[in-house]
């Protein structure tokens, strides 16, 4: 009778032993692509896919929005949700076109603010919703206290753990989107849409409770509890929630012009920004606390004030990105990119509007002008990245990566060139603004062609000009020289 084992190893077949075969030999032998039984598998990789992640995004926002939702009509009844509804939405259009109007110069793409919006009109006010109503309870719990509780609530607990949400907003955007986050106007935008998201489901549920009260004690009228409090939270202050995480925004956009070698101070100012946020916050909440006519007081000599100075900070903030333009951009001019009065039309928003409805008119249809204002406006968007990306190159805030990223931009105008250029040089011209740096600007480098070491079109690029698909250079302008 055989051994076991002696069987075993009989039946077993030989492994190859790649120290006495050549490895092609072995690998040679395996059957082709088409005839595999055993197909790699892509472990992971589901994670990666962009639509993948915005479904999850969007899936994750709709039922926080749903949860949100039902939270909000539990509590106001149904007759309330929809009065607080109709109220809250009133100062929603106008906060999100003064935002809108200033990120004009650059404008962000809409996937972004629909984010932000969404964030702080759900996840945000869920997560508020449920953290204030637990660490109140707990508090009045633990101290048997329940009027101190609710006043330690408004004035610590909940500054915290609302702007701490908002804030997770503008940090995903900063993290994920960061090509799309270039400076200060950028961080004032996002945080002021999630901002006003937030407020509008906080005020339905302030003006629903509010509704459901005075239906209890049968008031009505420019003394009921509703009319206060719209005058209070829509009249008065529709801009509080927006102004508390706009200076988190202001930390994060200073946060991201900084240089790269500056790593304290890029992790500083976004939490500096969040811990005034907290702040004026926490103050506001708790104006009540300091007599009858504290709210007015903080109201007078804090809120508006300093509502005018961020103001004033954004308005600034946009002009200096027209400024941008006029500094950065004849540099390509002088390189041959740009016609010589390019850069002061695209530092005029009034000259790149016109040179829209100039690119528009001058087709033979409607068709053909919308798709030629499309290309103006969005030569007009890259030309904008291109000067910010240059500026933020000369402060060492880009990575290593800055070469492409201008070959990129510079491509993407050249593509757009045929139409963008007479627009832009008309508009520039029935504005005033055919040149408004009469001199040549210094160079940072000194060679006036972008950051490379002689005569190229910028960091390490030193080839011919990208073409547009499919035509041959315009013969109006002339090429940069090789």
């Amino acid at each position: 009778m055989s051994d076991p084992s002696v069987r075993y190893q009989q039946a077993r077949p030989a492994v190859p032993v790649l120290h006495e075969q050549r490895l092609d030999e072995v690998l040679g032998a395996a059957p082709e692509r088409g005839q595999w039984r055993y197909r790699p598998r892509r472990v992971g990789m589901v994670w990666r896919s962009k639509v993948f992640r915005a479904g999850a995004v969007i899936v994750a926002l709709v039922l926080c929005g749903l949860v949100i939702l039902a939270l909000v009509r539990e509590q106001t009844g149904p007759e309330g949700f929809l009065v607080g509804l109709g109220l809250a939405v009133l100062p929603v259009p106008l906060l999100m076109a003064a935002f809108r109007w200033l990120d004009r110069v650059e404008p962000g793409p809409w996937r972004n603010l629909i984010f932000s919006f969404a964030w702080g009109a759900c996840a945000a006010a869920l997560v508020a919703i449920i953290a204030n109503s637990f660490a109140t309870r707990w508090i009045a719990t633990a101290t048997a206290d329940p009027a101190g509780a609710d006043t330690l609530g408004a004035t610590v607990i909940a500054p915290v753990v609302e702007e701490s949400a908002k804030a997770a907003a503008v940090l995903l955007i900063f993290l994920f989107r960061r090509r799309e986050f270039g400076g200060v106007v950028d961080g004032i935008v996002v945080a002021g849409f999630t901002a006003t998201g937030f407020a509008f489901t906080e005020n339905i549920l302030y003006l629903g409770n509010a509704f459901g009260e005075d239906q209890q004690l049968g008031s009505s009228g420019f003394a009921s509890v509703t009319a206060g409090t719209f005058f209070v939270r829509i009249v008065m202050s529709p801009f509080a929630h927006p102004l508390f995480t706009v200076l988190t925004g202001l930390g994060f956009g200073f946060a991201a012009v900084s240089a790269r070698r500056h790593r304290v101070r890029r992790i500083a100012l976004p939490v500096l920004g969040l811990l005034l946020a907290m702040g004026l916050h926490a103050l506001w909440n708790g104006s009540s606390a300091f007599g009858p006519y504290g709210f007015y007081a903080v109201y007078g000599i804090v809120m508006v004030p300093a509502f005018g100075l961020v103001t004033w900070l954004a308005i600034w903030s946009r002009q200096r990105e027209l400024r941008t333009l006029a500094a950065e951009l004849p540099a390509y001019a002088a390189a041959g990119w740009l016609t010589p009065a390019e850069p002061s039309a695209l530092s005029s928003m009034r000259a790149r509007g016109m040179a829209r409805d100039l690119a528009r008119h001058w087709q033979q249809d409607r068709a053909r002008g919308r798709a030629a204002a499309r290309a103006v406006a969005e030569y007009e968007s890259f030309a904008t990245s291109l000067a910010g990306l240059r500026r933020r190159a000369r402060h060492g805030a880009v990575g290593p990566d800055f070469g492409a990223r201008e070959r990129e931009l510079l491509h993407h105008l050249w593509q757009r060139r045929d139409i963008a250029a007479p627009a832009l040089t008309h508009a520039a011209h029935l504005t005033h603004r055919p040149n408004v740096h009469h001199h040549r600007p210094p160079m940072p480098y000194g060679n006036g062609y972008g950051y490379g070491q002689g005569p190229g079109y910028g960091h390490g690029y030193s080839g011919p000009a990208p073409q547009p698909y499919g035509s041959a250079p315009p013969t109006t302008h002339r090429r940069p020289s090789q």
